[in-house]
């Protein structure tokens, strides 16, 4: 998790990713913000996001991006 929020800081250090929920809803993150989000997240994870896991709820919270994560680390 620390992993992630160090590229989630980097992309907007002013927001607190730990408490946090509504990335996406309240416009915080935007469709750029999730591309290099999906680049990062393949380089630091080794995992490569699938195109119908690019839904909001997946990017809302940081919490909702690691279990994300790990769901596909698991596969």
């Amino acid at each position: 998790m620390e992993e992630l929020l160090e590229i989630l800081n980097e992309l907007h250090p002013d927001v607190d990713f730990t408490t946090q929920k509504g990335l996406v809803d309240d416009r915080i993150i935007d469709s750029l913000d999730i591309i290099s989000l999906i680049s990062e997240i393949d380089d630091c994870f080794d995992v490569t996001i699938p195109a119908e896991e690019i839904i909001p709820e997946n990017f809302n919270s940081a919490q909702a991006l690691y279990a994300l994560i790990r769901r596909l680390e698991e596969d």
